[in-house]
This record gives structure tokens, C-alpha cells and sequence, in this order.
């Protein structure tokens, strides 16, 4: 028989055991394992615990007196939030944890999100927490397939709204690790970003193009976590190539918006060799949350409001250099081949003449900005067209054919 799941449980121990054993008690109940692990530094708890914390603190490298003796609470919850997350990555490469399920008030979650981050996307994880999805927490700390559940009035001791908190939480992990269908991998995946037809389209040309080429092909909505989740892929060289045509979150990144991937946009696939095809869909855009007032900075720009969450002010050309030097600068480290293809009629839906956010200064502006910031390294292919036209997904296709022929990219499965 197939053993049952065994999903991890961090909580600390010394002010949350009935709490964890709650936890504990309605994982198992659901037919899962649990591997329960104590991150607390205060006391001993009274819940029986898989791996105390000792075992945490060993694994930062510390002893516990010497986390105990850190200073403040930061920085001994800081240390353990290491071993943590050294722990989870070692069970999960071990195949001894199939989820995780994490418990915390700020401290708490503030080092869930470290363990979470160990674990590879995919992965289920589940925090319940009493600050979920709060303003507190910075974008950047939140794993792309993060599940978090708002622990209501469970700041301390058990009661029934708590409780059915907690229940969901466990019920969550418990679900997402049954149904959990690993990729296939039996074709060649490639990884592309983009954002909605409306705005880019070449999608609906390659997608098709290149599966019938005998490969997968993996969209990324580019808008912040669909980046992050990209980035991490490319990183892990789980891509056979990408397609990286939206890049408009480094252009947030550089903008200063909110909606960004982190710093780390347009490294992952060159990092890991991978080769990446590259173009600046929608760079010339940055966005911000539509409820709230343009931000100073873009402030008499031209603005194109999508819906009730997102709208994007078109950026100034001194920016649009910023930006077209950004890319340059990341894509001259890249490990792989790359080439960069750039239209000279524009890089989004909306900037086409007629269309609110049509802007031919600023587009000649991130166009001599860019010639001038790629390096010999790597290739540029001018296009006489817009990012949309059929001329775009054609051109691509032929340097992915020709990287294909070449044996830069493995070739395709008919399977």
C-alpha cells in the first residue's frame, strides 16, 4: 500500500502546543502524517514534538542557548527561521514531507515564509496566520503558490472560531497534497510571460506554433507573482528555453510600483544557461493599484485603467532609458544563448497610434536606449513591426527553429 502523505507542522512549541496538537490532530484525521517541528526558544512545550527545537537550532549551525542568547527576538527567531528552513529543504529532498503546514502570529509567520520559501513551487504550502495577506508583508517574502488562512481570533488559546481556522488550514494542506499533480515532463517545456490578450497577443500564434513542434509551452502572467514563479523555474533550468517577451514587471521594479516581481526579473534563465529568446512587451507601462491615487511620479502621464485592481501609466523617456539600460546590463550576464528582438512600432496593445497610451517619443526614446545598452554578446534582431504583428511570432519562431537545428535547445517530442 502507498504510505499516507506526511505534511511538516512548525509552530513554536512553547506558546502554541495546544494550538499544534489541534493542528496535528486534524491532519491525521484526514488520513495524513505529521512530522511536527518546534521553533519556539521561550520553554519546552507540552505537545510531543518530531524535531525540537535543538534540532532547529543545529541545523543554523547555533545551539539553543546561543539562539536563546541572540540578543532580541528578532534575531533568535531570525536564527531558527535558518534551521527551519534547512530542515524542510533536507526532509523534502529525502521525500519525507509532502506539504507543509505552518502556524504563527507575526513571528511565527514571519519565519513560515523562510520554511516556505525552501520548498520548491509545487510544493503544497499553508500558513495560517493572524496577519494573512496583510499589508505588513512585503510581496517578495510571499512564495508565488503560497496558500494562507486568516487565523480570526486565535491570537491565544483555543475557541471555536479559532478552531475552524485551524481546521481549514490542515484541511487545505491535506487536499492540496492529495491532489497534487506533478508535471509531466514528458515533452519539452518552454516557459513564456505575457500579460492579457488585450494588451499582448503573440501567445495565440506561438502557443499553438510550438506545440506543434512537440513541446509544452507554460504562460506566466507577468503582473508580480507570475514572475517570481518564472524566475524560480529559470532558474532551476526547468525550462528547455523561454520566451521571455513581457518584461514590463522590471519596468514596475525600476518604476518604483508595487507590482513587481523583486529584483531578481530577467536572471533566472541566464543564470542557469538556459536560452532565452527576449523582448520588451509592455516595458513602456508602469503599473499601479487602480484604487488608489497615480502616484506622484507619474503624475499628467498618460493612464490606461484595466480594471478595478491594476491600471499603468505610460513612463517618461528619461525611465524608458533606465529601463532599456536595466535589461542590457541583466541580460550581459546571461550563461546561455540569447537574443533580443526588438519592434520599432511598439510593445504593447495600447501604445499603437489612436490608443490612449500611444507615445512615439518615448517609444524612439527606449529604442536608441537599447541599441545602445545590449552588449556584442548578445544578439539583436530589429523588427519593422509592433510586438502584436504576426511578423513578431514569426521571427521568433525562426530563432527558436534555428537554436533547435543547432542543438541549442533540445528538439521537440511527437509522443
Amino acid at each position: 500500500m502507498t504510505p499516507p502523505p506526511t505534511i511538516l507542522l512548525v509552530g513554536t512549541a512553547d506558546t502554541k502546543s495546544d494550538e499544534l496538537a489541534e493542528l496535528r490532530r486534524r491532519v491525521q484525521d484526514q488520513g495524513s502524517a505529521v512530522l511536527l517541528m518546534d521553533v519556539g526558544v521561550l520553554a519546552a512545550g507540552h505537545v510531543p514534538v518530531d524535531i525540537g527545537n535543538a534540532d532547529v537550532a543545529a541545523a543554523a549551525g547555533r545551539t539553543l542557548q546561543q539562539v536563546v542568547d541572540a540578543g532580541n527576538e528578532n534575531a533568535a527567531m531570525s536564527c531558527m527561521a535558518e534551521g527551519a528552513a534547512a530542515l524542510a529543504s533536507r526532509l523534502h529532498a529525502e521525500g519525507r514531507i509532502q506539504g507543509l503546514l505552518a502556524l504563527g502570529g507575526t513571528m511565527g509567520t514571519d519565519l513560515a515564509f523562510d520554511v516556505a520559501a525552501a520548498l520548491p513551487l509545487g510544493v503544497p504550502k499553508v500558513i495560517v496566520s493572524t496577519v494573512a495577506y496583510s499589508h505588513l508583508i512585503p510581496p517578495e517574502r510571499i512564495t508565488p503558490d503560497l496558500i494562507m488562512v486568516l487565523w480570526a481570533g486565535g491570537l491565544y488559546g483555543l475557541n471555536s472560531l479559532c478552531t475552524s481556522a485551524l481546521a481549514q488550514g490542515a484541511g487545505a494542506v491535506v487536499g492540496a497534497v492529495r491532489a497534487a499533480a506533478p508535471p509531466r515532463l514528458d515533452r519539452p517545456l518552454i516557459g513564456m510571460t505575457s500579460l492579457g490578450k488585450s494588451c499582448l497577443s503573440y501567445m495565440v500564434a506561438l502557443k499553438p506554433a510550438l506545440e506543434a513542434r512537440g513541446y509544452e509551452v507554460a504562460v506566466f502572467h507577468a503582473t508580480g507573482m507570475g514572475g517570481r514563479a518564472f524566475e524560480a523555474l529559470a532558474a532551476a533550468g526547468r525550462f528547455a528555453a523561454v520566451m521571455d517577451f513581457c518584461l514590463q514587471e522590471l519596468a514596475n521594479h525600476v518604476g518604483g510600483s508595487v507590482v513587481t516581481a523583486g529584483p531578481g526579473r530577467l536572471t533566472g534563465a541566464g543564470a542557469s544557461g538556459t536560452p532565452q529568446l527576449v523582448a520588451p512587451g509592455a516595458v513602456d507601462m508602469v503599473d499601479f493599484p487602480a484604487w488608489q491615487p497615480v502616484p506622484a511620479s507619474l503624475e499628467g502621464r498618460p493612464v490606461h485603467v484595466h480594471n478595478r485592481l491594476i491600471a499603468s501609466a505610460t513612463s517618461a523617456p528619461p525611465l524608458r532609458e533606465r529601463i532599456a539600460s536595466e535589461i542590457g546590463t541583466r541580460l550581459a550576464r546571461a550563461q546561455g544563448p540569447t537574443c533580443f528582438l526588438l519592434p520599432l512600432h511598439g510593445v504593447e496593445q495600447w501604445d499603437r497610434p489612436g490608443e490612449p497610451l500611444h507615445d512615439a517619443e518615448g517609444l524612439q526614446a527606449f529604442t536608441a536606449a537599447m541599441r545602445g545598452a545590449l552588449d556584442a554578446r548578445t544578439r539583436c534582431i530589429e523588427l519593422d513591426a509592433h510586438i502584436n504583428d504576426a511578423a513578431f511570432a514569426e521571427q521568433a519562431l525562426a530563432v527558436f527553429d534555428d537554436w533547435v537545428a543547432r542543438g541549442l535547445v533540445p528538439a521537440g517530442s511527437r509522443a
